[in-house]
């Protein structure tokens, strides 16, 4: 299954994000700890770098990911040349604090009210920008909800005469290339949910637990994990919750066992689960694509 998901207000927002990188100084990119590079644009990568812009990569959400896996993405990250990476939660305020000082060693010519520091906080959407933006302001300034592309439009705000915030809406890519990623990004719900299938979803979920983290999905389900697979654990879920279908002499509801499984994953009720380290990332961007997916060229499709 391949995962696609670019609403047309995604074109006017990359547009106008490229013409304010041009009076901003770092840009602050906020990802899923939990999956740190495939929730890493590539078009934000490729703004910034034309720019020539120094990066502060925030792990968001580093309390639901998984420690080891993080401290190896950050020091994936802290490696590439105008980047430093720090792993948080914007729910956190010791957290959210850090920021302006970390975004400051990247622009040390930017610290007075002469030349204030100008921040462009950029994401994919449902990473945590609003809540990030609320937090640094400290009252709400941003509209915050548990739903991709909540945020449609850009913003300036002024904390002080020695700091701006560009604030921009969550933007996808036009075409995820590999369909890991695609179905990362929808298991962490940073599409929408008309670009993909529950079930589907949750079933590949299910087998990457299974590969990586049996023990969590015992614990919170009670299912025997040695024997299983994929599906067997949707039914498991499915049998423990009493998902049935009304009227349907006791079939199982497969649909709301996923998106029981998924709830899980997302809220962290499963436990802290990273679904890609750089060395398994490596491992997959080495598997040949599907055929559909090889056949498109994303510059040109």
């Amino acid at each position: 299954m391949s995962i696609q998901w670019f609403p047309g207000h995604m074109t006017s927002a990359r547009k106008k994000a490229g013409e304010t990188l041009a009076v901003a100084d770092v840009v602050v990119e906020v990802l899923d700890a939990r999956l740190p590079q495939a929730s890493s644009n590539p078009m934000i990568h490729e703004l910034r770098v034309f720019r020539q812009r120094p990066c502060l990569k925030l792990l968001n959400k580093a309390d639901l990911a998984d420690p080891e896996a993080t401290k190896a993405w950050l020091a994936y990250f802290d490696a590439q040349p105008g980047v430093k990476a720090v792993a948080i939660s914007c729910k956190k305020a010791g957290d959210v604090a850090k920021i302006a000082g970390l975004a400051q060693k990247l622009a040390p010519h930017r610290n007075d009210a002469v030349k204030p520091l100008r921040l462009m906080i950029m994401g994919i959407p449902n990473v945590g920008k609003s809540t990030l933006m609320n937090a640094l302001v400290k009252k709400k300034v941003a509209a915050v909800g548990d739903q991709p592309a909540v945020t449609k439009s850009q913003q300036r705000i002024d904390i002080s005469n020695r700091l701006t915030l560009y604030d921009t809406p969550g933007m996808l890519w036009p075409k995820i290339a590999h369909p890991v990623d695609g179905l990362m990004l929808a298991a962490s719900h940073a599409v929408g949910v008309n670009a993909y299938i529950d079930e589907e979803v949750a079933t590949w979920l299910a087998g990457f637990l299974l590969d990586h983290y049996p023990a969590l999905v015992k614990g919170r389900y009670g299912l025997a994990t040695e024997s299983i697979d994929a599906v067997a654990v949707i039914e498991g879920i499915a049998k423990k919750r009493g998902c049935l279908i009304k009227g349907r002499g006791g079939e199982l509801d497969l649909e709301k066992a996923a998106a029981i499984l998924l709830v899980d994953y997302r809220t962290g009720a499963l436990g802290r689960i990273s679904l890609e380290t750089p060395a398994l990332r490596e491992t997959r961007l080495a598997e040949p694509l599907p055929a559909e997916t090889a056949a498109v060229d994303p510059e040109n499709d």
